[in-house]
């Protein structure tokens, strides 16, 4: 039988129906707060449409007609809820204005087994500190862009899945697998047993030119830490080798989602052009 949303009307904003999506700004509906439902949250036609194609068990949707409309093909693959509200509702429910129209909610799927992960993957991001929800959107959109595995988070990472992160990523946190790291530095030691050169991103004067430290060739795990502490002394005194990115004019450093852009396409770069290695589908073709 063919799976297909049912579009279902909604006039009332206080209508239980739609409690997944009400109050949305309140930090206790955050899933990385205590008392937080923990619901995945996907704003926009284009994030919606990840959310809808991703192993995350959707559980509704609500839009005004028009951004439900647009998402007709990516609906008719899906057996939940869509509910239609007028843009006044939909304000209502969420707790301010949504210019992007629609969202979806889901459940978050199962972690990724670290393991495999580490068997999977040749080029790796591992965060510490990154406590900025939209810095770990842009680094998990960048990620996803330039041909990064996936992401491991250390210590004082915030969670990927909260709203903000999910939307600035362009949902691609919802496609880019990422695991925790428990045992702080201890499991670096783990990247090396899986055959990964481990390298720390620092403004260090010291460092190698990131360009020139082959960070092309073999495994290779990329530290990140938070902007203005930077990786801890701990994480620094484990890693293989420090890299960084030489500055003009007096400038110190990158917003830490551009440092990551600029080290992975360096980590993908083809030998034969400079250029980004194509991606694994068309490199098998």
């Amino acid at each position: 039988m063919r799976r297909v949303a049912q579009l279902v009307p909604v006039s009332d904003s206080d209508d239980p129906r739609v409690d997944d999506f009400r109050d949305l700004s309140r930090a206790d509906r955050r899933p990385d707060r205590p008392g937080g439902r923990g619901l995945v949250i996907a704003e926009g036609v284009v994030v919606v449409e990840r959310l809808l194609d991703s192993p995350y068990p959707v559980r509704a949707l609500m839009g005004v007609r028009g951004r439900l409309d647009s998402l007709a093909g990516a609906l008719h693959q899906v057996d939940v809820r869509a509910y239609v509200v007028e843009a006044d509702v939909m304000a209502q429910v969420v707790g301010f204005h949504l210019n992007r129209g629609v969202l979806a909610v889901a459940d978050r799927a199962p972690a990724p087994d670290l393991h495999r992960v580490l068997t999977e993957s040749r080029r790796l991001a591992v965060l510490e500190g990154i406590g900025d929800h939209e810095n770990l959107g842009a680094l998990f959109r960048n990620a996803a862009a330039l041909g990064v595995d996936a992401v491991l988070l250390g210590p004082g990472c915030s969670d990927p899945l909260y709203r903000r992160s999910v939307r600035v990523s362009m949902g691609n946190v919802l496609r880019v697998p990422f695991a925790a790291l428990p045992n702080w530095p201890r499991d670096l030691q783990l990247l090396r047993d899986h055959g990964f050169r481990v390298a720390a991103l620092t403004p260090d004067a010291d460092a190698t030119p990131v360009r020139s430290a082959g960070l092309d060739r073999g495994k290779v795990a990329v530290l990140l830490g938070s902007e203005g502490p930077g990786l801890s002394e701990a994480a620094l005194g484990a890693v293989d080798t420090a890299v960084g990115i030489p500055m003009h004019r007096d400038v110190d450093s990158l917003n830490v989602a551009t440092a990551a852009a600029v080290t992975f396409y360096e980590m993908n770069a083809s030998p034969e052009t400079g250029g980004p290695r194509p991606p694994v589908s068309e490199a098998r073709a």
